[in-house]
């Protein structure tokens, strides 16, 4: 737990002196050329490499292993060393807006590659017998393993567009894995998850409700890379964990990346790796909360924004909850991953045509609480 709270320390510290620093001489990695963008809803300009603080909360902790865990301190600093290349390319693409998506995608790979070889994080099962078949093959597990950590790191980056969503929702899914981890006796993803948990709470506490700083896509990128590469250690090295276990507790993100190129390609003819509005956590926004806070200040703006997140918060533990009580029961964990995914078109439905589930719907009285929290912001 020492490791937990270290990581919330260095974090939140970081971020505050990238904060500071941005605001002392600006020009730092500031968002203020995409303000307009269609997945931009912030009112003011804020600094979005909140990556670095995580990455310097996590070299804090590898340092301090060498010293406090001396059998651990190797592999969590070869985990770090294998994400180097995503977080890297997603940096480069939060300080110059210039590394196209394919770019970063395959850095990402890159780094699932390098976690294959150099950690042993092989997709080698899926519990679907002639899938399980081909991945003996070492070629077959390799590349599987490098397009899924591609995948998650995106599917991340796709999810992070609202003040405290990827952020808080990877959290959850690293505490799941922490939970499944002590359960099994697996010391280093238990270390590593909390590790992570820790890192992106500091950042959050700055993060959310007040959005003063964002993961940018080096935070993205690290995180879903982390994120994926440990859930594949976790089901590798323990038998008793369903890989579908992973499955499920990915499902929003995973689902969300899946549908939403599925809906621009075939619905909308559009390229798919264009954005768009029309991601399940915009339509939060314009439907449910929409009616929230009308004026278009910087303060209700922003909490328009943060009141967002926890629609999707709800939703993801529609999916982390199930996964970590049924980590072991691949069956359980199969109707699950197909009940969320009915859910969610349902909901996304209803939203899309203007037809939101009064309950979900947000309303502000004239001096209530929602009043009084955006004053407060």
């Amino acid at each position: 737990m020492t490791s937990f709270f270290i990581a919330i320390l260095a974090s939140f510290v970081a971020c505050g002196l990238i904060i500071r620093i941005s605001r002392v001489r600006g020009g730092m990695a500031w968002d203020d050329d995409r303000l307009g963008g269609v997945q931009k809803f912030h009112a003011r300009v804020v600094p979005r490499v909140g990556g670095i603080a995580i990455a310097v909360a996590l070299l804090a902790l590898a340092v301090v292993m060498v010293f406090s865990d001396r059998k651990l301190a190797p592999q969590f600093a070869l985990l770090l060393s294998c994400g180097l290349p995503a977080w890297l390319a997603g940096l480069a693409e939060d300080v110059t807006k210039r590394v196209g998506v394919l770019v970063r995608l395959l850095a990402t790979m890159v780094s699932g590659g390098l976690a294959f070889w150099l950690l042993g994080a092989e997709i080698r099962r899926i519990d679907v017998g002639f899938v399980d078949a081909l991945l003996m093959y070492s070629t077959v597990s390799l590349l599987l393993t490098a397009m899924a950590t591609g995948g998650m790191a995106n599917a991340i980056n796709i999810i992070d567009g609202y003040n405290g969503l990827a952020a808080a929702v990877a959290s959850a899914m690293f505490l799941s894995m922490a939970y499944v981890g002590w359960r099994v006796g697996d010391p280093l993803i238990v270390a590593a998850a909390l590790s992570c948990t820790g890192a992106l709470i500091g950042f959050l506490l700055w993060n959310w409700p007040r959005g003063l700083i964002f993961l940018g896509d080096g935070g993205a990128y690290l995180v879903g890379y982390l994120l994926a590469v440990l859930v594949i250690l976790l089901v590798s090295r323990n038998p008793s964990v369903s890989p579908w276990y992973a499955l499920v507790l990915f499902i929003y993100p995973v689902w969300e990346t899946m549908f939403s190129i599925w809906r621009r390609k075939f619905l909308r003819g559009s390229n798919p790796g264009l954005p768009d509005g029309l991601h399940l956590h915009t339509l939060v926004f314009r439907r449910l909360v929409r009616w929230a806070v009308g004026r278009k200040e910087a303060a209700s703006m922003t909490l328009r924004n943060s009141l967002t997140a926890p629609y999707l918060w709800a939703l993801s533990s529609l999916a982390v909850v199930p996964a970590s009580l049924l980590w072991r029961h691949t069956l359980a964990l199969q109707v699950v991953a197909a009940l969320f995914c009915l859910f969610y078109v349902w909901l996304y439905a209803r939203l899309v045509r203007f037809r939101a589930p009064r309950l979900l719907v947000m309303r502000s009285k004239r001096g209530g609480l929602l009043s009084r929290w955006r004053d407060d912001i």
